[in-house]
């Protein structure tokens, strides 16, 4: 029996038990394998993947998070697009983005592209909108603490980060946001005259905590949020800072982390992400915005 071409084999819907082929993609691309991850997009979202006709693994796949109402999603972001490293340049990842955007209809779209990623998602529509900034390292807390008030996130609290979290996001995201208690190490608010008016969540990625999401009234509650974090553990962080935030960028270098890359935020069918941008510092991960 002949080996079905690469354009005739289906892409189906992913579920929890692909968790480890996906894995498994990610470490074959020389990804971290990042199970945590892939275990929160694979039940917050929707995945989608190739399955390879000589075994049991995935030759491609992407995960794709809506916000806004079920029915009829005002955004989506896409994420974690992967190709196996023996199918590379061969129009899988193009067909896996086209059937992406054939898929979202008229929902916007919206991405963190890498360097080697843009040029392919430039040819498909997408527009870059702006940049995020990739910091890493221990944080060493030089200087005065930031006068802000921050504690651990409490149940009772939940109801209060989801108004929040919808009108800085511009989107209702209840769906990612419920799980950020089981999802994070730490999650914490910061309050001001008994009011929150900033959260943020640490969560486990191979030998770092990821600060994110990171939303805060200003760049000074955004600092005291990540002091807190920081002071919580013995992992670095690692965190994506829209780069219009140059304070806050300044002032987590000045505290132990450093550059490591660059990702341009894209988006298709829109042409700014909604929300407030000067309250968002960073997203829960790339790969869901």
């Amino acid at each position: 029996m002949s080996t079905p071409s690469l354009s005739a084999l289906p892409i189906r819907r992913l579920t929890p038990r692909d968790l480890k082929a996906c894995a498994d993609l990610s470490e074959d691309r020389g990804w971290p394998r990042e199970e945590h991850k892939w275990g929160l997009l694979l039940s917050a979202g929707t995945g989608y993947g190739i399955d390879d006709p000589d075994g049991d693994s995935l030759i491609g796949a992407y995960v794709v998070t809506q916000y806004g109402p079920l029915q009829r999603p005002a955004l989506a972001a896409i994420g974690m697009v992967l190709v196996a490293e023996r199918y590379a340049r061969r129009g899988i990842g193009r067909r896996l983005m086209q059937y992406a955007i054939e898929e979202a209809a008229t929902t916007p779209l919206t991405l963190h592209a890498t360097p080697n990623g843009r040029p392919l998602y430039e040819q498909l529509g997408f527009k870059v909108i702006g940049r995020a900034e990739m910091v890493k390292g221990h944080f060493t807390a030089v200087g005065p603490a930031p006068d802000i008030a921050t504690r651990p996130a409490t149940a009772e609290d939940l109801g209060a980060i989801l108004r929040l979290d919808t009108e800085v996001f511009g989107h209702d995201r209840m769906h990612v946001i419920t799980r950020l208690p089981a999802f994070t190490d730490q999650l914490r608010v910061a309050e001001a005259g008994g009011e929150i008016i900033g959260y943020a969540g640490a969560w486990p990625n191979m030998e770092t905590q990821v600060v994110g999401p990171l939303v805060a009234r200003d760049t000074e509650t955004a600092k005291a949020l990540i002091a807190s974090l920081g002071a919580g553990t013995d992992r670095p962080l690692r965190t994506d800072i829209d780069v219009r935030h140059t304070e806050l960028l300044a002032w987590v270098k000045e505290n132990g982390l450093e550059s490591i890359a660059f990702n341009a935020v894209m988006a298709y069918g829109t042409p700014e992400l909604p929300g407030d941008w000067t309250r968002r510092f960073a997203p829960l991960t790339v790969a869901a915005g």
